[in-house]
């Protein structure tokens, strides 16, 4: 399992979108990115932190952030929850789990007392030069945007 840390050069990522386009990291040089990994479209967690990065999203992008969302679900069902939840920003299908393997997100959980594998909610900041600058472990997912500028603002201080 790979154990990516802050300082580290973002892993170089491609997957197809929620319309079946190729989006990579290389298309994103130069721009911060908000690489936020969730376990499934349409749950409550999942649907709480991705309509919080909606919310701020003018607020993401006023400072020069990308945000792409990835998860193991198909292109049709991101493009259910995009427009359901009215989202603007990407969402990347990886039910290969290539990309949640190169970024270590992909492991064991448990819920209920019942274990499994799936993705570990994570959200990795990368700076205009492809590195790593915060990794949250555990976003909170109804103020996520507030800890991802929060993060940001104390870089740049």
């Amino acid at each position: 399992m790979v154990n990516l840390k802050e300082g580290d050069k973002a892993p170089v990522f491609k997957g197809k979108d929620q319309h079946g386009k190729t989006v990579s990291l290389t298309d994103l040089k130069g721009k911060r990115v908000v690489l936020y990994f969730y376990p499934k479209d349409m749950t409550p967690g999942c649907t709480a932190q991705a309509c919080n990065l909606r919310d701020n999203y003018s607020a993401l992008t006023k400072k020069g952030y990308e945000v792409i969302g990835v998860s193991a679900d198909s292109e049709q069902s991101h493009l259910k929850f995009i427009e359901k939840y009215e989202l603007p920003f990407t969402l990347l299908a990886d039910d290969d789990h290539k990309i949640v393997n190169l970024y270590g997100v992909w492991g064991e959980k448990q819920m209920m007392g019942r274990k499994y594998d799936g993705i570990h909610r994570t959200t990795f900041l990368i700076n205009e030069k492809g590195v790593i600058d915060h990794i949250i472990k555990k976003p909170d997912t109804k103020n996520h945007t507030e800890e991802i500028l929060e993060l940001w603002s104390r870089k740049e201080a």
